[in-house]
């Protein structure tokens, strides 16, 4: 399998920049080769959405899987998944039946080479506060994840902040434990600035600054690298970048900046999504030294 040995910040793609065209213009090689031309090596996917007969890939598919990886030069970063506590309807899974599906999440992680699960839990409140027994289906999975060398990291969203409760329980746990194989994903939405007179602004929100991240850096393994507005001059206008990544490089944080696409355009007929993606590398690149 491919790997790209380059430290510090480096450049990747959520194929979930592309949900208005996968499956209708665009399908994962498209994807792929779109990454190539950018020189975007990093990849997540979400698991029910990208991976054919999900959650049983077949090998002919698998096979494919490790096809493209080595053609596109693209290395399987995080893998996007659920336990959705909610799936039977009428009453809530209990944590055993958590852990088994966060079990088999795991495995098919590692078997299409990924280190990194965005584990997404069930929410309780508006605030993205995670279901009270997370701890235990969590620790049920620590020998199976470090067994598989995944690591599970829940996303840090707005309008979450770093400096919340749910930021300071996950970190509790981790030191608690011990355990290399949970951490964060940090999206950047946590430290948007602008919002258009149009756009929904939760009124809860209040913007992280770029120093926030350093006493979580040990925690971080992989950050969604969401954009919102590229102008015509290659700046992303809601967001700073150059100061979040100038804080990644001066404490040597070693990982992927996969970007997430949420523009109000995304799902406008005929837009390409390829071309703002493009236009947010070119900024990467530039702010990264790439």
């Amino acid at each position: 399998m491919y790997k790209y040995e380059r430290k510090g910040p480096k450049r990747g793609v959520s194929i979930y920049s592309y949900s208005a065209d996968f499956g209708m213009i665009k399908n994962l090689e498209d994807c792929f080769e779109d990454m190539y031309d950018m020189g975007a090596h990093g990849l997540e996917i979400l698991a029910n959405t990208h991976i054919e007969n999900y959650p049983h890939p077949t090998d002919a598919w698998v096979d494919e899987w490790y096809r493209l990886l080595n053609k596109y030069e693209i290395v399987p970063v995080e893998y996007g998944n659920w336990i959705d506590s909610h799936i039977l309807g009428h009453r809530e899974l209990t944590t055993q039946e958590s852990y088994e599906m966060l079990a088999r999440d795991i495995k098919i992680a590692a078997k299409l080479g990924f280190t990194v699960m965005r584990t997404k839990m069930p929410v309780i409140d508006d605030d993205l506060a995670p279901v009270s027994n997370w701890r235990e289906f969590i620790k049920m999975a620590l020998p199976l994840a470090e067994e598989y060398n995944i690591r599970m990291c829940p996303e840090i969203h707005a309008p979450s902040n770093l400096k919340s409760k749910m930021v300071d329980d996950y970190v509790e746990f981790i030191e608690k434990t011990g355990t290399k194989n949970f951490g964060l994903n940090i999206d950047f939405s946590v430290f948007r600035t602008e919002f258009g007179p149009d756009e929904y602004k939760d009124p809860r929100y209040v913007a992280n600054v770029p120093a926030d991240l350093i006493p979580l850096l040990p925690y971080i393994y992989c950050c969604h690298a969401k954009f919102i507005h590229m102008s015509d001059d290659f700046q992303e206008t809601t967001i700073p970048y150059e100061e979040i990544i100038q804080v990644l490089k001066d404490h040597q944080w070693d990982g992927y900046l996969l970007s997430e696409y949420e523009g109000a355009d995304k799902y406008e007929p005929g837009y390409e999504v390829g071309q703002t993606l493009r236009k947010q590398h070119i900024m990467l690149k530039r702010i990264i030294g790439d």
